[in-house]
């Protein structure tokens, strides 16, 4: 009998890892081309654990045990940018291969079946040359033109074939109260442009690039309509202590899971936040 394959329930997305920078994810010690060994910090150790207990706890939970796809939505590694002196090595080389051994366990995890977002370019180069070149190290399932790394992916899910679209990039803001908006934004352009073109509309929505998660859900004959930008995997860097929400708030670290259930699609996310810096009482004597 022809073995019959089946279609994957679940698909898992992580973002903005930033690898290289001091202030992201990274294995406990890293060998580094000419500098030595780095050994990561101690909030990057918080990182690092939450990191295992994402994949080896929660995810397997939430999907029920069942085989996944991995969705990376871009800025796995850090780049030099912005004249930034944060990073643990501003060798690419050297960051790649962080993201590489953050990946590869993941990469067995799904059994293959990576899919890699280009991020934005100050950080994984011009075209997110750096992604292509990482995700075709990871064997990232190629597009049609051979691309291992992509500006954006529409991917099935489930019997019923649950459409979803990734990309990188969405408008961000430093007011929580307009957190929502540019999602609402995204969602109506989506399903604007599949009615224009008479396309079948995504059920999922996902974005990343802000390091912070919120969701949308709107009803629809389908179901619910869902919007989400993820969390990241970096830590507070001196750019967001320029940003009237970023200065008040702490880093969410976390990913996301998309499954299709008895009926139809439903997310579930993960989200960690640091405590924020510690409350001082002067004295006098």
């Amino acid at each position: 009998m022809a073995h019959k394959t089946q279609r994957v329930n679940n698909v898992v997305v992580v973002s903005d890892l930033h690898c290289g920078c001091g202030l992201a994810l990274c294995p406990p010690t890293v060998q580094l081309d000419i500098a030595g060994t780095y050994k990561a910090s101690k909030l990057q150790r918080v990182v690092w654990q939450w990191w295992q207990e994402f994949w080896h706890e929660w995810v397997p939970m939430v999907t029920h045990g069942e085989p996944y796809a991995v969705v990376v939505n871009g800025d796995s590694v850090d780049g030099r940018h912005h004249g930034s002196v944060t990073q643990i090595s501003q060798n690419l080389d050297d960051q790649r291969s962080i993201a590489r051994t953050v990946l590869d366990p993941v990469v067995e995890l799904c059994e293959g079946r990576l899919y890699y977002v280009r991020g934005t370019e100050a950080h994984v180069g011009p075209s997110g040359e750096n992604e292509e070149t990482l995700a075709s190290e990871l064997g990232a399932v190629p597009d049609k033109l051979g691309h291992c790394a992509r500006f954006d992916l529409w991917l099935e899910v489930g019997k019923r074939r649950g459409l979803c679209h990734f990309a990188h990039h969405i408008g961000t803001t430093g007011r929580t109260h307009y957190e929502s908006s540019a999602l609402m934004g995204e969602l109506g352009e989506e399903y604007a442009n599949a009615a224009r073109w008479e396309r079948k509309r995504p059920d999922v929505v996902v974005r990343s690039h802000r390091h912070r998660h919120i969701e949308v859900r709107v009803p629809t004959n389908r179901g619910y309509g869902i919007v989400f930008t993820t969390a990241g995997w970096q830590l507070k860097t001196p750019f967001t202590y320029r940003l009237p929400g970023g200065r008040v708030t702490e880093p969410q670290i976390g990913g996301s899971v998309i499954r299709y259930g008895d009926q139809d699609l439903y997310t579930r996310h993960w989200v960690k936040e640091l405590e924020r810096s510690e409350t001082e009482t002067p004295h006098y004597e």
